[in-house]
């Protein structure tokens, strides 16, 4: 017996007013194509995928423990039907712990959570002079190192400044391993960009923030991700990056996608929280440490996608942004998009844009 729902669909094909059948994964998508804007139906469209966060209800990566359990569950709520778990630089033993809970939390996922995929390990192997919100427990990777930390959690993602001495060729290594490497927290040239992307680096971490900037006679990473990548996230709350730099950066990279960099602040009080450890405040919708700087965001999946939107991006482009994009940067062929044989994420919005219902796996929350 399967399940079936109604609407505007967003499929690879385009836009159909129909029905999807499906149970875990969807079985049949039926319908006639149609512009979505003519009819007053609900938009079916991909579950979000969303490959930084660090934390939300109150709860951080770090903690370890049930955590990352409570974060999943908030962030489903806003649509989020898989994500990455992200950490933060740290002392040894604080990502061994983080990784480990992450590892359970990739085995066995709850009910009512978003499908953690495994960890975004966003340090230590970054520039201590572009830390950002990030502790001062920066140091040089190694390839044993990262493949202790792999034995404790699928790392899918990782973090790495490309000018630290032996990091081009640890970005070689960790490519041919399978894990996606990306560039930030850096203080690199525009060289010591392209030279990474030319060793198998994949994506830049929340573009624009924490990396050396563009000049037009010294381009710096920005520069190297506007002339070569092809994808890169970045954070659009609105406070992390100008609508200008978002719409010049959609206009140079064709696949950027968006994350939330979240933290335990999203979906709480303004107050105090914890973002590894570090002591951050949630003030006038953003996150930040004692001295101003901006230390992770509130940003829920929904809200971006309607941030999106409110810069002019189409309902379908939009979606791209915060779904199929980092989909395919992972390589998942079967999330992020909505066809037979792949999982049944779904978010149903309102026509303004408001979650109506999400689906993860088929379950509705």
């Amino acid at each position: 017996m399967s399940d079936a729902i109604k609407g505007n669909i967003l499929t690879a094909a385009g836009w159909i007013r129909g029905e999807i059948n499906f149970n875990e994964r969807i079985a049949a998508i039926d319908g006639a194509a149609v512009d979505p804007l003519a009819n007053g139906d609900d938009y079916i469209i991909p579950g979000f995928i969303d490959l930084h966060v660090h934390g939300g209800a109150g709860k951080d990566i770090m903690e370890g423990g049930d955590a990352v359990h409570a974060i999943a569950a908030i962030h489903a709520r806003h649509g989020t039907t898989s994500m990455l778990a992200t950490t933060m630089t740290a002392p040894p033993e604080d990502i061994d712990h983080a990784l480990k809970a992450i590892g359970a939390a990739v085995a066995n996922r709850r009910s009512g959570g978003a499908r953690v995929l495994g960890a975004h390990l966003e340090g230590p192997y970054i520039n201590s002079g572009k830390l950002g919100a990030q502790p001062n427990f920066a140091r040089a990777a190694k390839l044993a190192d990262v493949e202790r930390l792999a034995a404790f959690a699928p790392l899918k993602l990782i973090t790495v400044a490309p000018e630290i001495a032996g990091h081009l060729n640890l970005v070689r290594e960790l490519t041919a391993a399978g894990m996606r490497v990306q560039i930030g927290h850096t203080l690199g040239s525009y060289e010591d960009g392209v030279a990474a992307l030319e060793h198998g680096a994949a994506g830049f971490t929340h573009l624009f923030n924490a990396m050396s900037g563009l000049h037009h006679r010294e381009p710096g990473m920005v520069g190297a991700a506007l002339a070569h990548a092809e994808y890169a996230e970045l954070i659009p709350d609105l406070l992390h990056v100008h609508p200008g730099a978002i719409k010049a950066a959609m206009r140079a990279i064709p696949k950027l996608y968006c994350v939330t960099d979240s933290t335990a602040a999203t979906g709480m009080p303004d107050g105090e929280y914890m973002l590894g450890r570090h002591t951050v405040h949630k003030c006038m919708g953003g996150v930040r440490l004692p001295d101003g700087t901006l230390a992770g965001s509130t940003l829920t999946m929904d809200q971006a996608l309607r941030n999106l939107v409110g810069l002019g991006l189409d309902l379908a482009d939009a979606s791209a942004r915060v779904s199929t994009y980092a989909a395919d940067y992972l390589g998942m062929q079967e999330r992020g998009r909505l066809a037979p044989g792949a999982y049944a994420d779904m978010v149903v919005l309102d026509r303004d844009l408001k979650i109506k219902a999400v689906y993860i796996e088929g379950e509705l929350l």
